[in-house]
């Protein structure tokens, strides 16, 4: 639960200044700068998560902004910092780069944006597609005031109602990276892979799709044999659209996904791999 949100310059000047709960005084950003400062030139390197007098500082920054949400409550920082990714991403949808200028540009569309996505510093309605229905920097032009979307009160957020196309499509891509770390004597210490999975979703109406995975928890649970084809994934992260309690309980990835192009979630694998392609250098000294 965030007290304020505040939009800086790289001197720490505020651009913008949003105050949800008016438990802390404004002037406590006049800290945040000097706080930071102190923290690189003992951390060697800027902590997203600082503390002084009680009033914790959470930031990010783009570019040449600082963006920073304060609070005074024993609330989940990680859920502060995702909001947080979640406004840059909004603002690059709006305004394409998130620059000093543009914030200056678009102050007013900005603080449109920050109400209707924060309530009483608690994290509301964050997918930009849904926002720009009803939020668009044109609409003082408009004649007839729009209304909101009806995904701003359903249950479902992240996708309007009434979307229909002549042809129903879904891609997905699995994008894996891998991570290797290697000594001189060229042995592989560890290794892992990153991965994705990214759908691109032209459906009609309000569709539920299921995806079931190779996962070794799942096989385990059910007394199946995987015959070494199973994964174990660590780290998963769903978007906001699965249903977390249907993964739980028979490991099936359950959503109503959003309209377009979105990362369904994020996964890594911890396990022993060859280097697929191995350059050894060759230095000569002259």
């Amino acid at each position: 639960m965030a007290s304020s949100v505040f939009l800086l310059d790289l001197k720490g000047k505020p651009l913008i200044a949003r105050d949800y709960r008016g438990d802390i005084p404004l002037t406590a950003i006049d800290r945040f700068m000097p706080l930071l400062q102190e923290r690189e030139d003992e951390e060697g390197t800027g902590l997203p998560v600082m503390t002084e007098n009680g009033v914790t500082y959470l930031h990010l920054r783009e570019k040449d902004v600082y963006m920073v949400a304060l609070t005074r409550k024993n609330t989940n920082a990680m859920t502060l910092l995702q909001f947080l990714h979640h406004l840059s991403k909004v603002f690059t949808e709006y305004f394409k780069t998130i620059e000093e200028e543009s914030i200056r540009d678009n102050f007013v569309i900005i603080y449109e944006l920050l109400d209707e996505m924060m309530d009483y510093g608690v994290p509301q309605i964050t997918e930009p597609k849904i926002l720009q229905e009803y939020i668009t920097q044109e609409s003082h032009m408009l004649e007839i005031t729009p209304r909101p979307p009806m995904a701003v009160t359903n249950a479902v957020s992240w996708r309007s109602e009434g979307i229909s196309y002549r042809k129903n499509e879904v891609f997905l891509d699995v994008v894996e990276s891998i991570n290797m770390l290697v000594n001189p004597k060229g042995n592989v210490l560890s290794s892992d892979i990153q991965g994705a999975i990214k759908m691109k979703v032209y459906l009609s109406g309000m569709p539920e799709l299921r995806l079931g995975l190779n996962d070794k928890v799942m096989f385990e649970s059910t007394g199946r044999s995987a015959k070494g084809k199973a994964v174990e994934m660590e780290d998963i992260r769903f978007h906001q659209c699965v249903r977390l309690s249907k993964f739980e309980s028979d490991r099936t990835i359950s959503f109503i996904p959003p309209d377009g192009e979105f990362e369904l979630m994020s996964y890594r694998l911890n396990t022993q791999l060859k280097p697929l392609i191995w350059c050894e250098s060759v230095v000569e000294s002259h």
